[in-house]
């Protein structure tokens, strides 16, 4: 079960990304409101997950995860530019995510 919170924080963490950029400094009302919202399940989420997972475990892959979907997604739909440097950053991510998991933490 702490995978799936796990999982659900991620998704909420990565609507906190692009809520807040869409916030243009939190001086738009409903962007702001979503960056809040999303933020405080995101971090609910995460402490449901921490129940099981190691602190630092959790939070690394947490973070990590939501900043490679972030990525992809401004690659996708943000027109952001996804070039070979970022791809080897989120392979390396990756690879650190897959050592933490095979540490047997969680």
């Amino acid at each position: 079960m702490s995978w799936l919170y796990l999982g659900i924080a991620v998704l909420f963490e990565i609507a906190v990304a692009i809520s807040a950029g869409n916030a243009k400094g939190f001086t738009r009302l409903w962007w702001t409101i979503a960056t809040l919202v999303s933020g405080a399940i995101a971090t609910f989420f995460l402490s449901l997950a921490l129940l099981t997972f190691d602190v630092g475990v959790g939070y690394a892959i947490w973070t990590s995860v939501s900043g490679v979907g972030i990525v992809i997604l401004g690659a996708m739909f943000f027109g952001q530019t996804l070039n070979a440097m970022k791809a080897l950053g989120m392979i390396l991510v990756i690879g650190g995510v897959v050592g933490l998991r095979l540490s047997g933490a969680a």
